[in-house]
């Protein structure tokens, strides 16, 4: 009995110090300016750790652990800074406007915004330099619920085309319940448009290293935005029944992608935007299971879609360690408002004005199904 206690009380000595322990800071590089960038590694006491570096605002590197204890890599990225430079989409937040706008143009209180055009004559991800490509502070902080750090970008007036001086911030945490928690905000001194998300890759099998069509994946939807050939949403909004796009129960990504159907033909996969079922506040998204590993994903937000994309374009990508990226490697779940929303008034509106605050969270949980260590 006596020892017992005496275990009980070390694990709490060594969780009180696992929470408490100093955030590591790390250089990772610099950019052909001489700017240097960092990265900031966060932990919990069962091991889980995230990496978020200060170019992008990107989410580098999620470590969790399988249903043998192991604690190995689920996203897809790159070895060194260059890398990055040169696919800075992996794990960096895209904005101010994540996903395309049609023509790179919309109407903003009867005056028309022209924004970069950089996917043929859209403006996808925020244009041309994005949030993906800039260099942003970093604060790293010790809160009740884990580590975390928040990183901190003013986007000027004019920046990429987009009206008002924009101040942001993303938060990282990596909670004691192993999820990560990014929470967005963002004050204006214009009216402007905002659409944030993280654009991390998945693979809870391998961290990249083979197919994802074996994850089974369930979304909260009953509903989408159908697109265009060239990606933009036609302005429907089109129920899940009876289609390829039912993900309301479990499905191998690869089974559904199996189907001759055009919007999956015109993205060569899933590349879609996903209508969330509920309302205001924090709601159940998304749930992937690897069944290898064990690894179960569930992902929440405050967002009323997900931009579900299955690496379509991925080929043949040096990454992390010597893998090679394929065609559906990675997997994206990106928690967003709907693309092209500017210029669609009966979608979600993603205008902010002055004295507002955009406020927007998403949770990844992971957990292990089957689990086969004590």
């Amino acid at each position: 009995m006596k020892n017992s206690v005496g275990y009980f009380i070390l694990f709490l000595l060594l969780l009180s110090a696992c929470s408490k322990s100093p955030i590591q800071k790390t250089r990772f590089g610099k950019l052909p300016t001489g700017q240097a960038i960092d990265v900031f590694t966060l932990v919990n006491q069962h091991g889980m750790q995230a990496q978020v570096m200060t170019y992008g605002a990107a989410l580098i590197s999620l470590k969790t652990a399988d249903n043998m204890g192991q604690i190995t890599e689920i996203t897809l990225g790159f070895d060194s800074l260059p890398d990055y430079l040169r696919h800075p989409m992996f794990g960096a937040v895209a904005g101010r406007y994540a996903n395309r706008i049609a023509n790179g143009t919309f109407n903003l209180e009867n005056r028309t915004i022209s924004l970069a055009k950089n996917n043929g004559s859209h403006h996808l991800h925020g244009g041309i330099i994005g949030f993906d490509k800039k260099v942003w502070s970093a604060e790293p902080q010790v809160t009740a619920e884990g580590q975390a750090v928040t990183l901190h970008y003013t986007s000027k007036d004019g920046e990429e085309g987009y009206p008002g001086n924009l101040r942001v911030s993303v938060t990282y945490t990596v909670t004691q319940n192993n999820s990560l928690k990014i929470k967005y905000a963002a004050e204006t001194d214009k009216p402007t448009v905002l659409n944030l998300t993280n654009h991390a890759y998945f693979n809870l099998k391998d961290g990249g290293r083979s197919s994802i069509l074996d994850h089974v994946i369930k979304i909260n939807a009953s509903n989408y935005t159908p697109s265009d050939n060239t990606l933009i949403p036609t302005g429907e909004i089109a129920s899940v029944e009876a289609s390829v796009f039912d993900l309301r129960k479990p499905s191998a990504i690869g089974e559904a992608m199996k189907q001759d159907e055009a919007q999956l033909l015109n993205a060569r996969g899933f590349d879609h935007n996903f209508i969330i079922v509920g309302g205001n506040g924090l709601k159940y998204v998304a749930t992937v299971f690897e069944p290898t590993t064990g690894r179960v994903m569930n992902v929440a937000s405050t967002e009323p879609g997900v931009q579900f994309y299955t690496g379509n374009h991925l080929n043949n990508l040096r990454g992390r360690a010597g893998a090679v990226y394929q065609q559906h490697h990675g997997f994206c779940l990106e928690t967003q408002h709907f693309p092209d929303s500017p210029n669609h008034p009966d979608f979600p509106s993603t205008v902010l004005r002055p004295g507002e605050k955009y406020e927007s969270t998403t949770v990844f949980l992971f957990s292990v199904s089957g689990v086969k260590f004590e």
